[in-house]
C-alpha cells in the first residue's frame, strides 16, 4: 500500500484518482503531479514502483502544500477572518453561509439539523 503526505492510497485505484484522497489535490492536480513525473496516470496504484512513488513523493513535498500543512494553513485563514470581525469572519463565527447563500430555506449543511417548536403542554 503506497502511503504518501500521511495517507494510505487505496489499492486498485488508477493513479490520478488515488492521488485525489490526498487533501488539497484534486483531479487537475493529481495529472499534473504525474505528468511532470512522467508516471503514467492510468496505471493502478499497486503498478507503481516504489521509485514511481518517490517521485511523486518528492514532486509532492517540493511544489504543493498538502495535508496538515494546508489545513492549518485554511484553519488560520478562517481565525484571521474572525479575529478582525469582517463580515465573512462573523459567518464563520455564527456557522453560517460566508458567501451570500439564502438563509430563509436551505442552508441546511451550515446550520445543521432544523430545531423544531418546543410541543404543546396540555
Amino acid at each position: 500500500m503506497a502511503r504518501i503526505a500521511g495517507v494510505d492510497l487505496p489499492r486498485g485505484k488508477r493513479a490520478d484518482v488515488a492521488l485525489t484522497y490526498i487533501y488539497g489535490i484534486g483531479r487537475a492536480t493529481a495529472l499534473k503531479i504525474l505528468d511532470s513525473t512522467g508516471v503514467n496516470w492510468a496505471r493502478g496504484i499497486d503498478d507503481l514502483s516504489s521509485e514511481e512513488i518517490n517521485e511523486i513523493r518528492k514532486e509532492l513535498e517540493q511544489h504543493y502544500k498538502v495535508e496538515g500543512d494546508l489545513r492549518r494553513e485554511v484553519g488560520s485563514n478562517i481565525k484571521r477572518l474572525m479575529d478582525i470581525g469582517c463580515y465573512r469572519g462573523l459567518r464563520h463565527r455564527k456557522g453560517l453561509p460566508a458567501r451570500g447563500q439564502r438563509t430563509h430555506t436551505n442552508a441546511r449543511t451550515r446550520k445543521g439539523p432544523r430545531r423544531g417548536a418546543a410541543p404543546k403542554k396540555k
